[in-house]
């Protein structure tokens, strides 16, 4: 027992979270010097990697589709606070803070981390395997939640320029949330067997896959449940608090303010990311895609319904509609996420133009 008890405290995915809590708490608020910056980010990729270490653990206990719903529903959850707590302090700089961490959130997910986890298991295997049937339909729910959310404002005539009236704002979020919701039920009911791993023959693998290590305890799943929440408290938080410096660096180079929003996107959607480069490693790219799109998903269907109830007491326009060159990025992920979806497989060619599509968005929200 002494030596379990030993083992669980020297263990650095338990007291890394925690460490980096007692930092966030620490520096909350507080002007950084440059040696307190790059502390912070030191815990923040501490805690990043923990985070992925604890939702793999959750995931083999409660297997799939459900251990990379977990992951995508707490990041998403902690996000949207993130994004009502800087609109809340921000003023109007942030009237379309909303707007550019979500548009950032799908093109990050559905070229980045999709177009990873394709790249990687085409490597490995030559053709990266996956299932049609759920991840068109978990693309198709992407698509919609995003052209009604950030595609339509922009062409809406209620009220001059990007933005919803306050009746189409509140259907906006009642059909964000009646989507994702039905997604969920359809990913973890009566068509589960279309979010599972499938092999190169096409042979469903049931749980996570892993037929080499038993599942771990409840008590340990449990344990691990918590550190997972506050690993991701801890990545958004000191996200959060290293955002001076971020925007600080971003205005010494000349940046627009919207790329605040990309760097923020990338550094919160971190764990997925390797958590789904690590599945993808493991020939489960079916796990790495319901991370991606799973995650976009909950970041239109959770953080637009969220902002709808904020703004009551937000001052100033929401600003929801993308812009020209957003809107020509957006129609081009999702016409080539059909392209690569419709097969079942997937060669470095198609991995590859996903990631050239989010270098785009990158380059082009840094030089508009």
């Amino acid at each position: 027992m002494i030596a379990l008890i030993r083992s669980r405290l020297t263990n650095w995915t338990v007291f890394i979270p925690i460490l980096a809590v007692v930092l966030l708490v620490l520096t909350w608020g507080r002007d950084l010097s440059g040696v307190a910056v790059a502390l912070v980010a030191a815990f923040l990729a501490g805690a990043v990697l923990a985070a992925v270490h604890h939702a793999e653990v959750v995931a083999h206990k409660v297997g799939e589709p459900y251990g990379s719903l977990v992951l995508a529903v707490a990041v998403t959850v902690i996000e949207v606070a993130l994004i009502v707590t800087l609109m809340i302090s921000g003023g109007e700089k942030t009237q379309s803070l909303a707007r550019d961490t979500v548009f950032a959130a799908v093109m990050i997910t559905c070229n980045g981390i999709l177009g990873l986890s394709l790249l990687i298991g085409a490597l490995r295997r030559r053709v990266a395997v996956f299932n049609s049937e759920g991840t068109g339909g978990a693309l198709a729910t992407v698509a919609t939640l995003a052209t009604l959310s950030l595609v339509v404002p922009s062409f809406t005539t209620s009220r001059p320029g990007p933005e919803f009236s306050p009746d189409q704002l509140a259907f906006a979020a009642v059909a964000s949330l009646a989507l994702y919701g039905l997604f969920v039920m359809v990913q973890t009911g009566r068509h589960r067997d279309y979010f599972l791993p499938v092999t190169s023959a096409g042979r469903l693998l049931d749980g996570d896959g892993d037929a080499h290590a038993d599942p771990p305890s409840t008590r340990t799943a449990l344990a691990s449940l918590g550190l997972l929440l506050v690993s991701l408290v801890a990545v958004v938080g000191l996200a959060k608090t290293v955002s001076p410096a971020i925007e600080a660096g971003v205005a010494a180079a000349n940046l627009p303010q919207a790329f605040v929003g990309v760097v923020i996107a990338l550094l919160v959607l971190l764990p997925e990311t390797l958590a789904a480069a690590r599945a993808a490693r493991r020939d489960r790219v079916q796990i790495s895609l319901n991370l991606a799109l799973g995650s976009a998903m909950a970041s239109i269907g959770l953080t637009i319904p969220a902002i709808a109830l904020a703004s009551i007491w937000l001052e100033g326009p929401l600003l929801l509609g993308l812009g020209g060159t957003q809107l020509a990025l957006l129609a081009l992920t999702a016409v080539t996420g059909v392209l690569t979806v419709v097969p079942g497989r997937a060669t470095v060619l198609q991995g590859g133009v996903h990631l050239v599509l989010l270098a785009a968005f990158v380059f082009l929200a840094a030089s508009p």
